[in-house]
Protein backbone atom coordinates (compact mmCIF):
# COMPACT_ATOMS: atom_id res chain seq x y z
CA UNK A 1 0.00 0.00 0.00
CA UNK A 2 1.34 3.42 -0.93
CA UNK A 3 0.40 6.90 0.26
CA UNK A 4 0.03 9.48 -2.45
CA UNK A 5 -0.10 13.27 -2.34
CA UNK A 6 -2.59 15.35 -4.27
CA UNK A 7 0.05 15.98 -6.95
CA UNK A 8 -1.53 13.60 -9.45
CA UNK A 9 -1.60 15.74 -12.57
CA UNK A 10 -0.86 19.17 -13.96
CA UNK A 11 -4.16 20.46 -12.56
CA UNK A 12 -2.75 20.32 -9.05
CA UNK A 13 0.48 21.88 -10.30
CA UNK A 14 -0.91 24.96 -12.02
CA UNK A 15 -4.26 25.89 -10.49
CA UNK A 16 -3.77 27.82 -7.23
CA UNK A 17 -5.75 26.56 -4.29
CA UNK A 18 -6.91 23.43 -6.07
CA UNK A 19 -6.16 19.87 -4.99
CA UNK A 20 -8.03 17.36 -7.09
CA UNK A 21 -7.53 14.00 -8.74
CA UNK A 22 -6.73 14.52 -12.43
CA UNK A 23 -5.82 11.08 -13.86
CA UNK A 24 -4.56 10.24 -17.28
CA UNK A 25 -7.36 9.33 -19.74
CA UNK A 26 -7.09 5.56 -19.33
CA UNK A 27 -7.03 5.61 -15.53
CA UNK A 28 -10.00 5.01 -13.26
CA UNK A 29 -11.88 8.11 -12.14
CA UNK A 30 -11.92 7.08 -8.49
CA UNK A 31 -8.99 6.68 -6.15
CA UNK A 32 -7.90 3.04 -5.90
CA UNK A 33 -8.30 1.36 -2.49
CA UNK A 34 -5.54 2.21 -0.03
CA UNK A 35 -4.57 5.55 -1.62
CA UNK A 36 -5.02 8.63 0.55
CA UNK A 37 -4.75 12.33 -0.32
CA UNK A 38 -2.24 14.05 1.96
CA UNK A 39 -3.15 17.56 0.87
CA UNK A 40 -1.22 20.08 -1.18
CA UNK A 41 2.46 19.57 -1.89
CA UNK A 42 4.69 22.06 -0.10
CA UNK A 43 5.66 25.00 -2.30
CA UNK A 44 9.35 24.23 -1.66
CA UNK A 45 9.05 20.58 -2.74
CA UNK A 46 11.44 19.70 -5.57
CA UNK A 47 9.98 17.84 -8.53
CA UNK A 48 11.83 15.68 -11.04
CA UNK A 49 10.16 15.64 -14.47
CA UNK A 50 11.08 13.40 -17.41
CA UNK A 51 9.84 14.39 -20.85
CA UNK A 52 9.75 11.44 -23.26
CA UNK A 53 9.15 12.28 -26.91
CA UNK A 54 6.59 10.26 -28.83
CA UNK A 55 8.44 7.62 -30.89
CA UNK A 56 7.94 7.05 -34.62
CA UNK A 57 8.34 3.93 -36.78
CA UNK A 58 7.78 1.61 -33.82
CA UNK A 59 6.44 -1.09 -36.17
CA UNK A 60 9.71 -1.09 -38.12
CA UNK A 61 11.61 -1.32 -34.84
CA UNK A 62 9.60 -4.41 -33.90
CA UNK A 63 10.51 -6.02 -37.24
CA UNK A 64 14.18 -5.24 -36.61
CA UNK A 65 14.06 -6.90 -33.17
CA UNK A 66 12.62 -10.04 -34.75
CA UNK A 67 15.31 -10.08 -37.43
CA UNK A 68 18.30 -9.68 -35.12
CA UNK A 69 16.92 -12.11 -32.49
CA UNK A 70 15.84 -15.01 -34.70
CA UNK A 71 18.63 -17.58 -35.30
CA UNK A 72 17.02 -18.37 -38.65
CA UNK A 73 17.36 -14.79 -39.86
CA UNK A 74 20.36 -13.74 -42.02
CA UNK A 75 20.67 -10.65 -39.79
CA UNK A 76 21.17 -12.72 -36.53
CA UNK A 77 25.28 -12.97 -36.21
CA UNK A 78 25.87 -9.66 -38.24
CA UNK A 79 29.28 -10.68 -39.66
CA UNK A 80 32.65 -10.75 -37.93
CA UNK A 81 32.60 -8.70 -34.72
CA UNK A 82 36.10 -9.41 -33.45
CA UNK A 83 38.88 -11.98 -33.57
CA UNK A 84 38.62 -14.32 -30.59
CA UNK A 85 41.22 -13.83 -27.88
CA UNK A 86 43.14 -16.81 -26.59
CA UNK A 87 41.78 -18.43 -23.45
CA UNK A 88 41.81 -21.58 -21.40
CA UNK A 89 38.00 -21.74 -21.41
CA UNK A 90 36.71 -24.79 -23.22
CA UNK A 91 33.31 -26.32 -23.68
CA UNK A 92 33.20 -29.45 -21.59
CA UNK A 93 31.10 -32.61 -21.67
CA UNK A 94 27.80 -32.62 -19.87
CA UNK A 95 28.06 -34.41 -16.50
CA UNK A 96 25.68 -36.91 -15.06
CA UNK A 97 23.10 -35.18 -12.84
CA UNK A 98 22.12 -36.99 -9.67
CA UNK A 99 18.80 -36.39 -7.92
CA UNK A 100 20.40 -35.49 -4.61
CA UNK A 101 23.83 -33.89 -4.31
CA UNK A 102 24.26 -32.77 -0.72
CA UNK A 103 22.95 -31.16 2.44
CA UNK A 104 22.77 -27.39 2.88
CA UNK A 105 21.48 -24.85 5.41
CA UNK A 106 20.38 -22.26 2.89
CA UNK A 107 21.18 -21.28 -0.68
CA UNK A 108 24.71 -19.95 -1.22
CA UNK A 109 26.85 -19.61 -4.36
CA UNK A 110 28.19 -23.12 -3.71
CA UNK A 111 24.65 -24.53 -3.66
CA UNK A 112 23.76 -22.65 -6.85
CA UNK A 113 26.85 -24.05 -8.57
CA UNK A 114 26.11 -27.60 -7.42
CA UNK A 115 22.52 -27.52 -8.63
CA UNK A 116 23.22 -25.91 -12.00
CA UNK A 117 26.42 -27.90 -12.70
CA UNK A 118 28.88 -25.04 -12.61
CA UNK A 119 32.45 -26.05 -11.79
CA UNK A 120 35.22 -23.92 -10.33
CA UNK A 121 36.45 -23.40 -13.90
CA UNK A 122 33.13 -21.87 -15.01
CA UNK A 123 34.08 -18.24 -14.42
CA UNK A 124 35.01 -15.25 -16.54
CA UNK A 125 38.43 -15.41 -18.17
CA UNK A 126 39.38 -11.79 -17.53
CA UNK A 127 40.56 -11.43 -21.14
CA UNK A 128 37.35 -10.22 -22.83
CA UNK A 129 35.21 -7.10 -22.80
CA UNK A 130 32.34 -9.12 -21.35
CA UNK A 131 30.25 -7.34 -18.74
CA UNK A 132 26.96 -7.57 -16.86
CA UNK A 133 24.82 -5.17 -14.84
CA UNK A 134 21.97 -4.90 -12.38
CA UNK A 135 19.70 -1.93 -11.66
CA UNK A 136 18.64 -0.63 -8.26
CA UNK A 137 15.61 1.56 -7.56
CA UNK A 138 13.44 2.83 -4.68
CA UNK A 139 16.38 4.09 -2.60
CA UNK A 140 17.91 0.61 -2.47
CA UNK A 141 21.73 0.67 -2.37
CA UNK A 142 24.50 -1.86 -1.86
CA UNK A 143 27.73 -1.50 0.14
CA UNK A 144 31.13 -2.52 -1.22
CA UNK A 145 32.04 -3.83 2.22
CA UNK A 146 29.01 -6.17 2.21
CA UNK A 147 30.02 -7.56 -1.18
CA UNK A 148 33.58 -8.15 0.03
CA UNK A 149 32.33 -9.93 3.16
CA UNK A 150 29.87 -12.02 1.13
CA UNK A 151 32.65 -13.19 -1.16
CA UNK A 152 34.90 -13.90 1.83
CA UNK A 153 32.22 -16.10 3.41
CA UNK A 154 30.77 -17.79 0.33
CA UNK A 155 33.12 -17.29 -2.63
CA UNK A 156 36.12 -19.33 -1.58
CA UNK A 157 35.94 -22.12 -4.16
CA UNK A 158 35.81 -20.16 -7.42
CA UNK A 159 37.57 -17.15 -8.92
CA UNK A 160 35.57 -13.96 -8.43
CA UNK A 161 35.73 -10.20 -8.22
CA UNK A 162 35.14 -8.56 -4.84
CA UNK A 163 34.05 -5.13 -6.09
CA UNK A 164 31.88 -3.76 -8.87
CA UNK A 165 33.64 -2.26 -11.86
CA UNK A 166 31.39 0.77 -12.17
CA UNK A 167 28.41 2.48 -10.52
CA UNK A 168 26.29 4.54 -12.92
CA UNK A 169 24.12 7.10 -11.16
CA UNK A 170 23.84 8.22 -7.57
CA UNK A 171 24.79 5.67 -4.93
CA UNK A 172 23.00 6.79 -1.75
CA UNK A 173 24.44 6.92 1.70
CA UNK A 174 23.17 5.22 4.82
CA UNK A 175 22.11 1.63 5.33
CA UNK A 176 22.31 -0.93 2.56
CA UNK A 177 19.12 -2.51 1.26
CA UNK A 178 18.67 -6.28 1.26
CA UNK A 179 17.28 -6.13 -2.28
CA UNK A 180 20.29 -4.28 -3.69
CA UNK A 181 22.71 -6.46 -1.72
CA UNK A 182 21.06 -9.63 -3.03
CA UNK A 183 21.16 -8.48 -6.65
CA UNK A 184 24.83 -7.55 -6.67
CA UNK A 185 26.07 -10.51 -4.63
CA UNK A 186 24.37 -13.22 -6.69
CA UNK A 187 24.93 -11.65 -10.10
CA UNK A 188 28.65 -11.50 -9.26
CA UNK A 189 28.79 -15.02 -7.83
CA UNK A 190 26.78 -16.73 -10.59
CA UNK A 191 28.47 -14.69 -13.31
CA UNK A 192 31.74 -14.98 -11.44
CA UNK A 193 34.84 -13.02 -12.41
CA UNK A 194 32.91 -10.96 -14.97
CA UNK A 195 33.02 -7.16 -14.91
CA UNK A 196 29.84 -5.92 -13.21
CA UNK A 197 28.14 -2.52 -13.33
CA UNK A 198 25.39 -1.22 -11.06
CA UNK A 199 22.85 1.31 -12.35
CA UNK A 200 21.40 3.38 -9.52
CA UNK A 201 18.31 5.46 -10.38
CA UNK A 202 17.09 7.84 -7.66
CA UNK A 203 13.60 9.28 -7.47
CA UNK A 204 10.28 7.70 -8.39
CA UNK A 205 7.66 7.70 -11.11
CA UNK A 206 4.28 8.09 -9.38
CA UNK A 207 5.76 6.60 -6.20
CA UNK A 208 7.14 3.65 -8.17
CA UNK A 209 10.31 2.69 -10.04
CA UNK A 210 11.59 5.23 -12.61
CA UNK A 211 12.03 2.60 -15.30
CA UNK A 212 11.89 5.13 -18.12
CA UNK A 213 14.64 7.24 -16.57
CA UNK A 214 16.89 4.17 -16.41
CA UNK A 215 16.08 3.07 -19.96
CA UNK A 216 16.68 6.52 -21.42
CA UNK A 217 20.09 6.42 -19.76
CA UNK A 218 20.82 3.11 -21.50
CA UNK A 219 19.61 4.49 -24.84
CA UNK A 220 22.04 7.39 -24.59
CA UNK A 221 25.09 5.18 -23.91
CA UNK A 222 27.12 3.70 -26.75
CA UNK A 223 28.93 0.99 -24.75
CA UNK A 224 26.86 -1.11 -22.36
CA UNK A 225 27.06 -4.42 -20.50
CA UNK A 226 25.60 -7.31 -22.47
CA UNK A 227 23.28 -8.64 -19.71
CA UNK A 228 21.09 -6.52 -17.43
CA UNK A 229 19.04 -7.92 -14.55
CA UNK A 230 16.18 -6.06 -12.84
CA UNK A 231 14.45 -7.34 -9.71
CA UNK A 232 11.66 -4.76 -9.64
CA UNK A 233 8.18 -4.46 -11.14
CA UNK A 234 4.69 -3.00 -10.77
CA UNK A 235 1.15 -4.18 -11.42
CA UNK A 236 0.17 -3.44 -15.01
CA UNK A 237 -3.00 -1.70 -13.89
CA UNK A 238 -1.10 0.67 -11.59
CA UNK A 239 0.59 2.43 -14.53
CA UNK A 240 -0.91 4.53 -17.32
CA UNK A 241 -1.11 3.06 -20.80
CA UNK A 242 1.01 5.90 -22.21
CA UNK A 243 3.79 5.24 -19.71
CA UNK A 244 3.75 1.46 -20.23
CA UNK A 245 3.91 1.81 -24.00
CA UNK A 246 6.74 4.35 -23.83
CA UNK A 247 8.76 2.10 -21.52
CA UNK A 248 8.06 -0.85 -23.79
CA UNK A 249 9.41 1.06 -26.79
CA UNK A 250 12.68 1.58 -24.92
CA UNK A 251 12.77 -2.14 -24.07
CA UNK A 252 12.29 -2.84 -27.77
CA UNK A 253 15.24 -0.56 -28.59
CA UNK A 254 17.41 -2.44 -26.09
CA UNK A 255 16.45 -5.75 -27.73
CA UNK A 256 17.26 -4.34 -31.17
CA UNK A 257 20.71 -3.31 -29.88
CA UNK A 258 21.44 -6.89 -28.81
CA UNK A 259 21.06 -6.43 -25.05
CA UNK A 260 19.75 -9.23 -22.85
CA UNK A 261 17.31 -7.76 -20.32
CA UNK A 262 16.03 -10.04 -17.54
CA UNK A 263 13.19 -9.04 -15.21
CA UNK A 264 11.87 -10.77 -12.11
CA UNK A 265 8.38 -12.21 -12.59
CA UNK A 266 7.22 -10.97 -9.17
CA UNK A 267 6.45 -12.57 -5.82
CA UNK A 268 2.61 -12.65 -5.82
CA UNK A 269 1.96 -15.71 -7.95
CA UNK A 270 -0.74 -14.95 -10.49
CA UNK A 271 -1.74 -11.89 -8.47
CA UNK A 272 -5.31 -10.97 -7.64
CA UNK A 273 -7.59 -7.94 -7.70
CA UNK A 274 -11.28 -7.21 -7.93
CA UNK A 275 -12.76 -5.69 -11.11
CA UNK A 276 -16.46 -4.78 -10.95
CA UNK A 277 -16.87 -7.13 -8.04
CA UNK A 278 -15.17 -10.08 -9.74
CA UNK A 279 -11.70 -11.41 -9.07
CA UNK A 280 -9.08 -11.43 -11.81
CA UNK A 281 -5.39 -12.28 -11.94
CA UNK A 282 -3.06 -9.29 -11.88
CA UNK A 283 -0.06 -9.32 -14.28
CA UNK A 284 3.18 -7.47 -13.58
CA UNK A 285 5.13 -5.04 -15.75
CA UNK A 286 7.86 -4.92 -17.13
CA UNK A 287 7.75 -8.71 -16.62
CA UNK A 288 4.88 -8.80 -19.13
CA UNK A 289 6.78 -6.99 -21.90
CA UNK A 290 7.36 -9.14 -25.01
CA UNK A 291 10.91 -7.73 -25.29
CA UNK A 292 12.40 -8.95 -22.02
CA UNK A 293 13.23 -12.39 -20.65
CA UNK A 294 11.25 -12.91 -17.46
CA UNK A 295 12.51 -15.13 -14.63
CA UNK A 296 10.24 -17.08 -12.28
CA UNK A 297 11.14 -18.91 -9.07
CA UNK A 298 11.59 -22.43 -7.73
CA UNK A 299 12.33 -24.21 -4.46
CA UNK A 300 14.18 -27.41 -3.69
CA UNK A 301 11.90 -30.40 -3.29
CA UNK A 302 13.73 -31.03 -0.02
CA UNK A 303 14.55 -27.59 1.46
CA UNK A 304 17.79 -28.84 3.05
CA UNK A 305 19.16 -30.86 0.14
CA UNK A 306 20.34 -30.00 -3.36
CA UNK A 307 17.51 -31.89 -5.03
CA UNK A 308 15.21 -31.48 -7.99
CA UNK A 309 13.21 -28.25 -8.05
CA UNK A 310 9.50 -27.57 -7.67
CA UNK A 311 7.47 -24.39 -8.02
CA UNK A 312 8.05 -21.68 -5.44
CA UNK A 313 4.43 -20.77 -4.69
CA UNK A 314 5.21 -17.03 -4.87
CA UNK A 315 6.61 -17.25 -8.43
CA UNK A 316 4.93 -14.56 -10.53
CA UNK A 317 3.39 -15.57 -13.83
CA UNK A 318 0.39 -15.30 -16.08
CA UNK A 319 -0.85 -13.36 -19.10
CA UNK A 320 -0.61 -9.67 -19.92
CA UNK A 321 -3.74 -7.55 -20.22
CA UNK A 322 -1.77 -4.97 -22.26
CA UNK A 323 0.50 -6.78 -24.71
CA UNK A 324 -0.67 -9.34 -27.27
CA UNK A 325 1.02 -12.70 -27.40
CA UNK A 326 4.22 -12.54 -29.47
CA UNK A 327 4.56 -15.03 -32.30
CA UNK A 328 7.66 -16.65 -30.79
CA UNK A 329 5.62 -18.17 -27.93
CA UNK A 330 2.28 -18.96 -29.55
CA UNK A 331 2.96 -22.68 -30.03
CA UNK A 332 4.26 -23.21 -26.49
CA UNK A 333 1.35 -21.35 -24.89
CA UNK A 334 -1.22 -23.16 -27.00
CA UNK A 335 0.30 -26.48 -25.93
CA UNK A 336 0.06 -25.50 -22.27
CA UNK A 337 -3.53 -24.27 -22.49
CA UNK A 338 -4.68 -27.41 -24.31
CA UNK A 339 -2.90 -29.89 -22.03
CA UNK A 340 -2.94 -28.48 -18.49
CA UNK A 341 -5.44 -30.31 -16.27
CA UNK A 342 -5.56 -27.47 -13.70
CA UNK A 343 -6.46 -24.31 -15.59
CA UNK A 344 -8.21 -21.55 -13.60
CA UNK A 345 -11.51 -20.15 -14.95
CA UNK A 346 -10.98 -18.40 -18.29
CA UNK A 347 -12.49 -15.17 -16.92
CA UNK A 348 -9.48 -14.77 -14.64
CA UNK A 349 -6.87 -14.24 -17.34
CA UNK A 350 -6.31 -13.04 -20.91
CA UNK A 351 -5.27 -16.20 -22.77
CA UNK A 352 -4.24 -14.18 -25.84
CA UNK A 353 -1.83 -11.93 -23.93
CA UNK A 354 1.95 -12.09 -23.62
CA UNK A 355 2.58 -15.04 -21.31
CA UNK A 356 5.37 -15.11 -18.73
CA UNK A 357 7.80 -16.13 -17.21
CA UNK A 358 10.16 -17.51 -19.83
CA UNK A 359 12.65 -19.27 -17.50
CA UNK A 360 13.22 -19.72 -13.77
CA UNK A 361 15.83 -20.36 -11.10
CA UNK A 362 15.96 -20.98 -7.37
CA UNK A 363 14.20 -18.20 -5.44
CA UNK A 364 13.93 -19.60 -1.92
CA UNK A 365 16.16 -19.53 1.15
CA UNK A 366 19.19 -17.42 0.15
CA UNK A 367 22.02 -16.15 2.34
CA UNK A 368 22.76 -12.44 1.87
CA UNK A 369 25.21 -10.09 3.57
CA UNK A 370 23.72 -6.64 4.20
CA UNK A 371 25.04 -3.96 6.56
CA UNK A 372 27.85 -6.36 7.54
CA UNK A 373 25.36 -8.99 8.78
CA UNK A 374 24.86 -12.42 7.13
CA UNK A 375 21.08 -12.82 6.72
CA UNK A 376 19.54 -16.26 6.03
CA UNK A 377 16.36 -17.34 4.20
CA UNK A 378 15.95 -14.38 1.86
CA UNK A 379 13.50 -15.36 -0.87
CA UNK A 380 11.91 -14.02 -4.06
CA UNK A 381 12.36 -13.84 -7.81
CA UNK A 382 14.73 -11.00 -6.95
CA UNK A 383 17.15 -13.85 -6.24
CA UNK A 384 16.44 -16.06 -9.25
CA UNK A 385 16.84 -13.19 -11.73
CA UNK A 386 20.49 -12.25 -11.06
CA UNK A 387 21.40 -15.95 -10.85
CA UNK A 388 20.02 -16.63 -14.32
CA UNK A 389 21.63 -13.44 -15.57
CA UNK A 390 25.01 -14.53 -14.27
CA UNK A 391 24.68 -17.89 -16.04
CA UNK A 392 23.93 -16.13 -19.33
CA UNK A 393 26.98 -13.91 -18.82
CA UNK A 394 29.15 -17.04 -18.58
CA UNK A 395 27.68 -18.27 -21.87
CA UNK A 396 28.40 -14.87 -23.42
CA UNK A 397 32.00 -15.33 -22.28
CA UNK A 398 32.29 -18.50 -24.34
CA UNK A 399 30.58 -16.88 -27.33
CA UNK A 400 32.88 -13.85 -27.27
CA UNK A 401 35.97 -16.03 -26.91
CA UNK A 402 34.94 -18.00 -30.00
CA UNK A 403 34.38 -14.83 -32.05
CA UNK A 404 30.59 -14.81 -31.80
CA UNK A 405 28.41 -11.89 -30.66
CA UNK A 406 26.67 -11.96 -27.25
CA UNK A 407 23.29 -13.66 -26.98
CA UNK A 408 21.18 -10.52 -27.28
CA UNK A 409 17.40 -10.78 -26.94
CA UNK A 410 16.99 -14.42 -25.94
CA UNK A 411 13.28 -15.22 -26.25
CA UNK A 412 12.87 -16.14 -29.95
CA UNK A 413 15.76 -18.58 -29.70
CA UNK A 414 14.62 -19.90 -26.33
CA UNK A 415 11.17 -20.82 -27.63
CA UNK A 416 12.48 -22.21 -30.94
CA UNK A 417 14.69 -24.60 -29.01
CA UNK A 418 11.82 -25.51 -26.66
CA UNK A 419 13.78 -25.12 -23.47
CA UNK A 420 16.79 -27.22 -24.48
CA UNK A 421 19.50 -26.99 -21.83
CA UNK A 422 17.07 -26.30 -18.97
CA UNK A 423 15.78 -28.47 -16.13
CA UNK A 424 12.03 -28.80 -16.68
CA UNK A 425 10.04 -28.03 -13.50
CA UNK A 426 6.86 -30.10 -13.55
CA UNK A 427 5.49 -30.05 -10.00
CA UNK A 428 3.73 -27.35 -8.02
CA UNK A 429 1.38 -24.39 -8.42
CA UNK A 430 1.61 -20.74 -7.50
CA UNK A 431 -0.76 -18.65 -5.40
CA UNK A 432 -3.52 -16.34 -6.56
CA UNK A 433 -7.03 -15.33 -5.51
CA UNK A 434 -8.63 -17.17 -2.61
CA UNK A 435 -12.30 -17.85 -3.33
CA UNK A 436 -14.71 -20.62 -4.21
CA UNK A 437 -13.55 -20.77 -7.86
CA UNK A 438 -9.78 -21.07 -7.64
CA UNK A 439 -9.13 -21.86 -3.95
CA UNK A 440 -5.98 -19.76 -3.82
CA UNK A 441 -4.33 -21.61 -6.71
CA UNK A 442 -3.34 -19.93 -9.95
CA UNK A 443 -1.50 -21.87 -12.64
CA UNK A 444 0.38 -25.14 -12.18
CA UNK A 445 3.61 -26.30 -13.77
CA UNK A 446 3.81 -29.18 -16.19
CA UNK A 447 6.00 -30.66 -18.93
CA UNK A 448 7.42 -28.02 -21.25
CA UNK A 449 6.62 -24.33 -20.91
CA UNK A 450 4.19 -23.11 -18.25
CA UNK A 451 3.24 -19.65 -16.84
CA UNK A 452 4.84 -20.46 -13.48
CA UNK A 453 8.45 -21.48 -14.23
CA UNK A 454 8.63 -20.94 -18.01
CA UNK A 455 10.86 -23.51 -19.71
CA UNK A 456 12.69 -24.30 -16.47
CA UNK A 457 15.98 -23.68 -14.68
CA UNK A 458 19.56 -23.68 -16.05
CA UNK A 459 21.69 -26.77 -16.51
CA UNK A 460 24.85 -24.87 -17.41
CA UNK A 461 26.80 -27.36 -19.55
CA UNK A 462 23.68 -28.34 -21.50
CA UNK A 463 22.58 -24.71 -21.88
CA UNK A 464 26.06 -23.73 -23.03
CA UNK A 465 25.98 -26.48 -25.64
CA UNK A 466 22.58 -25.22 -26.82
CA UNK A 467 23.45 -21.53 -26.98
CA UNK A 468 27.11 -21.52 -28.05
CA UNK A 469 26.20 -21.74 -31.76
CA UNK A 470 25.69 -20.06 -34.14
Amino acid sequence: MRLRTCLLGFLALFVPGKCSYSPEPDQQRMLPPGWVSLGRVDSEEELSLTFALRQQNVERLSELVQAVSDPGSPRYVGGLHRFPPTSSLRQRPEPEVSGTVGLHLGVTPTVIRQRYNLTAQDVGSGTTNNSQACAQFLEQYFHDSDLAEFMRLFGGNFAHQASVARVVGQQGRGRAGIEASLDVEYLMSAGANISTWVYSSPGRHESQEPFLQWLLLLSNESALPHVHTVSYGDDEDSLSSAYIQRVNTELMKAAARGLTLLFASGDSGAGCWSVSGRHQFRPSFPASSPYVTTVGGTSFQNPFRVTNEIVDYISGGGFSNVFPQPSYQEEAVAQFLSSSPHLPPSSYFNASGRAYPDVAALSDGYWVVSNSVPIPWVSGTSASTPVFGGVLSLINEHRILSGRPPLGFLNPRLYQQRGAGLFDVTHGCHESCLNEEVQGQGFCSGPGWDPVTGWGTPNFPALLKTLINP
